[in-house]
């Protein structure tokens, strides 16, 4: 029940009827008895910059997700980004401080890590591997580089946007060994496929599977199905995998927290949430 008294977070991207974002926080909400809603709110990009700074003059609002088209816009448009916002070039959640002030910071690779401590795989010193340096793939080597790893390789076919997220890495971790340019496996602690390969039948995987250590930690971001042929692939070599779902669940008390709420845990989420995969 919405009353005059619950606290708001924001929904903000186009369209809206892709987003899941609602069916997972709001049963959660209703379970805990939490007076706040997470509500859809459809902005087009070319109205965006216009919306934002008004949106936060409501008096019950705490904060907002971001979502496409308007996650690299957000940078731009608040008072302040964290390092893993800064590093990815873009944001997907906003919170109003208590001086009014906007502060954007960006959780998809604060989800990929927590999905691995959950799995028992600590990122501290491990050799990394991220393949695809869109907005997903630099958030996650930021929070990989934010988590203490020892070194960080990139890849992208686009090669300009691998030495520019090399760049802003270089900025705020000076100290960590990145390379650029070979999506070669071998050696690698932890692999991550952060590019759209998996969502089609008959895409090609990202690396060769073949030169994957039985070791190895390999990781999705593909939402379409849950073990995409790449995870099924690094399977059959040995190595502990984590699904796209995982990532989506895990950020979420990352949000919460951000926004002041009690946390939990994703499987708790997963209890509660209205929406299947």
């Amino acid at each position: 029940m919405i009353s005059g008294r619950t606290t708001l977070i924001a929904h903000l991207g186009y369209p809206t009827e892709s987003f899941r974002a609602p069916m997972i926080y709001n049963p959660w909400f209703e379970e805990c008895g939490i007076d706040a809603v997470v509500m859809p709110m459809g902005v087009k990009a070319e109205d965006y910059a216009a919306f934002l700074r008004p949106l936060f003059r409501l008096s019950n609002i705490r904060g907002a997700l971001v979502t496409m088209p308007h996650k690299v816009a957000t940078i731009g448009l608040v008072d302040e980004v964290s390092t893993a916002a800064a590093i990815a070039g873009s944001a997907n959640a906003i919170l109003l401080r208590e001086d009014g002030s906007l502060l954007a910071d960006m959780f998809d690779g604060e989800g990929f890590v927590r999905g691995m401590r959950r799995k028992g795989r600590d990122p501290r010193g491990a050799r990394a591997l991220v393949v695809g340096a869109g907005g997903v793939g630099s958030a996650i080597a930021a929070s990989l580089a934010g988590a203490g790893v020892g070194a960080l390789g990139l890849f992208d076919i686009d090669g300009h946007s691998a030495a520019a997220l090399a760049d802003r890495l270089a900025r705020h971790y000076p100290a960590l060994e990145v390379a650029v340019g070979q999506r070669d496996p071998a050696g690698y602690d932890v692999v991550v496929n952060a590019t759209p390969l998996g969502m089609k039948p008959g895409d090609p995987l990202p690396v060769d599977v073949a030169r994957l250590g039985p070791d190895c930690f390999v990781g999705e971001v593909v939402l379409t199905q849950e073990i995409t042929p790449f995870l099924a692939a690094a399977r059959e070599r040995g190595c502990a995998v984590q699904v796209g779902t995982d990532m989506l669940f895990e950020q979420i008390p990352a949000y919460l927290e951000f926004f002041g709420f009690p946390s939990t845990t994703a499987e708790k989420l997963r209890q509660v949430a209205r929406i299947r995969y």
